[in-house]
């Protein structure tokens, strides 16, 4: 992606929840986690944020095509709380995608190593040889009009990894610009960060934080 294609919502910021030591946001599909490489991707949702929250520091991201809840530290040692689970995966993630095709079955679960496609970086692509272990459950929701929309349940967290496994599972995720054939058909990439459980860092209660999807 070169910065003159890239137009970033102005939306203002879509507050979920705000605390002492956390601040969860509804993420804009099209707006960048973090900045992008050159002048024209600077703004994204961290710059956004930090200009309201000084203090707000990175935990996870999201795609630039991926809408959805996304937390943010707002002291350091809340980071460190958060960094840790996700990096254990004692967090729980749900998103909704409508994906191409009438998906057969109920649930599964997709169990493909994955790694980046060097030459065609930022691509990730299957690979049985030199990828890392990626886990995707699924639960097929209502089938419309040749599309399916699927609930999905990350248990890794691969770059790409929901876009990879379903269109490895031949049901690419509608408006893909990278892995589907039919993204210009699409006004985005029709997958959301639905919900989002956690320790609090402050205590460590469980807590759930959700943004309903916009499609």
């Amino acid at each position: 992606m070169g910065s003159s294609d890239y137009n970033p919502p102005a939306d203002p910021l879509d507050i979920i929840h705000e605390d002492a030591d956390i601040l969860l946001v509804n993420k804009p599909a099209g707006l960048l986690s973090v900045p992008g490489k050159g002048e024209g991707l600077a703004d994204c949702l961290i710059t956004r944020i930090q200009a309201a929250f000084p203090t707000a520091l990175l935990v996870h991201r999201l795609d630039r095509d991926t809408s959805g809840v996304m937390v943010f530290a707002l002291t350091k040692s809340a980071q460190r709380h958060l960094g840790l689970q996700f990096e254990r995966r004692h967090t729980k993630k749900t998103y909704i995608a409508i994906v191409a095709g009438e998906v057969e079955g109920k649930t599964g679960e997709i169990h493909l190593p994955m790694v980046v496609d060097w030459p065609n970086r930022p691509l990730q692509h299957v690979n049985f040889e030199r990828g890392k272990q990626a886990v995707t459950q699924w639960r097929r929701g209502a089938v419309k009009d040749g599309s399916t929309r699927m609930r999905l349940y990350p248990q890794t967290g691969r770059s790409h990894q929901l876009r990879v496994h379903m269109q490895a599972m031949g049901h690419p995720i509608l408006g893909d610009p990278f892995y589907s054939e039919n993204a210009g058909e699409y006004p985005r990439m029709m997958l959301h960060a639905e919900s989002l459980k956690m320790r609090h860092p402050q205590g460590g209660k469980s807590v759930e934080f959700k943004a309903k999807p916009p499609f």
